[in-house]
C-alpha cells in the first residue's frame, strides 16, 4: 500500500512539474499552473426563448463584475453560440447571446478535487438570452448564403444574405467593450460586426480581398450547407478566400484595448487552404481600434499553425478556433484536431488540442501589400514565399493531458460516454485570480462548442434528435496561469 501511495504522489508530483514548466516566448516566461476547475451546462438545457441551447463559439468574461470571497469567484460571461443545429443543413435559426451567471470555486493548483465533486468547481446558469439583429433591427439568422449579397451602402460593406432576406451570420467570437456594446466575428464574410449592447448591428468591417471568398469571379458567402430544399452553391468551394466554414475563428482585444486581433481558422484558398494537407499558413488581422465604426487594417502576419502526426504516422494540420490577446505582438492560440470526441459515434481520441503562444514580433507585416489581393498567394500550395517570415508558435496548454483529465474524472477517447472531451473547444476568456501575491495569475476558461447535439432538442419550431444518441453538455475547463506583465507590452 505505501509503494503505491508513493507512487501516486511521484506521478502528481511529475504532473505538478510538468504543468509549471515555463513556456519562453519572446523573452517572457509563462507558466500554466494546471487545471483547477471544471464546470457542466446540461445538454437538454433551454434558452429563454425555449429552443435547445448552444454553448461556447466564442465567450467574454465580464471583467467588471467579477469578485473573489472566501474562496468562491462569482460574476458573468457571455456564450456565443454559433448558426443553430445544421446537422441536414442550416435552418433559419435567429443568432442571439446567452449572458451565464458564474460561481467558480477553484482547486489549489495542482491539486485534485474531492471524491463526487470533480465537475462541480464551476456552477454555471443561464441568466438571459438576447437576440443579434441587423442595422434596421430585423432578425438575422443561419441560413446559409448561397449566392445572395446586399449591396454596400453608407458606411456598410457588401454584407451576406440568405435567400430569405435576412442577414446571415455564422458567429464564431466575441469582444465585450465597456460601453455594452461588441465585436463579433464570423464564418460566412468573413467580416467583423459590431452590434450594440441591445443586440443591433451597428458596423461591419470586410477582411482584405485575399480572404473575401470568390466564385465564378464574385463574392459569394455560400459555405455549402444549403437550407432545406436548397441547391448547393456552384462551385462548391470559393476558388480564392476563406475555405468554406474556415471564416475568422479566433478573436479578442489587446489588454489596453488599442488593437482588435483576428485569426482565420486556416490558410485561404489560394495560400493551400484548397486541402487539408496544406492549410497551414493562416493569417493575423490586427486592427486599429481607435475608431470603433471604423476598424482600420494596421498590421497583417502569417500564422503557422500546429502541425501533428496521426495514428498512422500521417503529418496533420490542426486549425485553429480561438484566440486570446496579451499584448499588441502575442496572443494565446487554441488549435485543434476535428472528427473526434463526443458526440461523435466513430470518432477517437483527440490527438491535437493545444494552446500555443503565438509572437508575431519578429514576423513579416504584409498588411496592405500585394498578399492582401486574391491573386497573389503568400503560400502557394502551402509553401510560404521566402519573402515573409511567419509568427513563432510556443506550446503552452495541453488539454488532453491524460493526468489532469483524470483528476476531475475526465477522458480523451475511450468509452464513448459523458466524460469523454466533446469535439469543438472553441472559446477562452480570462479573469484575474484576484489576490495580490499573485498579480501576473489569472484562471483560462475554455468552452466547448456542443453542436446544439441533444436527444431532446427544439429549435426554429420543430423537435429533433441529434445523430447516434448524441447528448453534448456545455462545458468549462478552467487553467490557472501565469502571464507576466499581461498588457504592458
Amino acid at each position: 500500500m505505501k509503494h503505491l501511495h508513493r507512487t501516486a504522489s511521484l506521478g502528481v508530483a511529475l504532473a505538478l512539474f510538468t504543468a509549471l514548466t515555463p513556456a519562453l516566448a519572446d523573452g517572457v516566461a509563462y507558466i500554466n499552473k494546471g487545471l483547477v476547475g471544471v464546470g457542466r451546462i446540461p445538454a437538454d438545457q433551454r434558452d429563454t426563448f425555449g429552443e435547445t441551447f448552444g454553448s461556447g463559439s466564442g465567450m467574454a468574461i465580464d471583467i467588471s463584475g467579477w469578485t473573489h470571497d472566501a474562496g468562491t469567484y462569482k460574476g458573468s460571461l457571455w456564450l456565443l453560440p454559433d448558426r443553430g443545429y445544421n446537422v441536414a443543413g442550416t435552418t433559419d435559426y435567429r443568432p442571439r447571446l446567452n449572458t451565464i451567471a458564474i460561481e467558480f470555486t477553484p482547486v489549489a493548483p495542482g491539486g485534485a478535487p474531492a471524491a463526487g465533486q470533480e465537475q462541480t468547481g464551476v456552477k454555471a446558469t443561464l441568466a438571459d438570452t438576447m437576440l443579434l439583429t441587423d442595422d434596421k433591427g430585423a432578425d438575422a439568422t443561419g441560413l446559409d448564403p448561397l449566392s445572395d449579397v446586399r449591396a454596400a451602402a453608407g458606411d456598410m460593406p457588401m454584407l451576406p444574405v440568405a435567400t430569405n432576406g435576412k442577414l446571415a451570420l455564422d458567429n464564431e467570437a466575441i469582444v465585450r467593450l465597456p460601453d455594452g456594446s461588441m465585436f463579433i466575428s464570423d464564418e460566412y464574410g468573413p467580416n467583423i460586426y459590431r452590434f450594440s449592447a441591445q443586440g443591433r448591428l451597428m458596423s461591419a468591417t470586410q477582411p482584405p480581398a485575399a480572404l473575401v471568398p470568390m466564385r465564378k469571379g464574385a463574392p459569394n458567402f455560400s459555405s455549402d450547407n444549403p437550407g432545406p430544399g436548397a441547391a448547393d452553391p456552384d462551385p462548391k468551394d470559393p476558388e480564392t478566400g476563406r475555405q468554406n466554414n474556415q471564416g475568422l475563428e479566433g478573436m479578442a482585444m489587446t489588454p489596453d484595448g488599442k488593437f482588435l486581433i483576428a485569426v482565420l481558422q486556416s490558410a485561404p484558398r489560394q495560400d493551400g487552404g484548397d486541402s487539408p494537407s496544406t492549410r497551414q499558413n493562416t493569417r493575423a488581422l490586427v486592427y486599429d481600434a481607435s475608431d470603433l465604426a471604423h476598424l482600420k487594417l494596421a498590421h497583417e502576419y502569417v500564422v503557422p499553425l500546429p502541425v501533428f502526426k496521426d495514428a498512422k504516422g500521417k503529418t496533420k494540420i490542426a486549425a485553429q478556433s480561438e484566440i486570446v490577446a496579451l499584448s499588441a505582438t502575442s496572443f494565446l492560440m487554441l488549435a485543434r484536431d476535428s472528427g473526434n470526441g463526443q458526440g461523435l459515434k466513430k470518432g477517437d481520441a483527440s490527438l491535437y488540442r493545444q494552446i500555443n503562444i503565438v509572437d508575431v514580433s519578429g514576423a513579416t507585416d504584409i498588411a496592405g501589400g500585394a498578399f492582401d489581393a486574391a491573386d497573389k498567394p503568400v503560400a502557394p500550395k502551402g509553401v510560404l514565399d521566402p519573402s515573409v517570415t511567419p509568427a513563432k508558435l510556443t506550446p503552452f496548454i495541453d488539454i488532453n493531458d491524460a493526468t489532469a483529465l483524470d483528476h476531475f474524472g475526465l477522458h480523451n477517447g475511450g468509452a464513448k460516454d459523458h466524460n469523454e472531451l466533446s469535439e469543438k473547444w472553441e472559446a477562452m476568456s480570462l479573469a484575474s485570480v484576484l489576490d495580490p501575491k499573485l498579480p501576473d495569475d489569472y484562471f483560462l476558461f475554455v468552452g466547448n462548442d456542443n453542436d446544439f447535439l441533444a436527444q431532446d432538442g427544439f429549435q426554429v419550431g420543430a423537435p429533433y434528435k441529434a445523430d447516434d444518441g448524441a447528448d453534448v453538455d456545455t462545458m468549462f475547463l478552467v487553467y490557472q496561469v501565469t502571464l507576466p506583465g499581461l498588457g504592458k507590452k
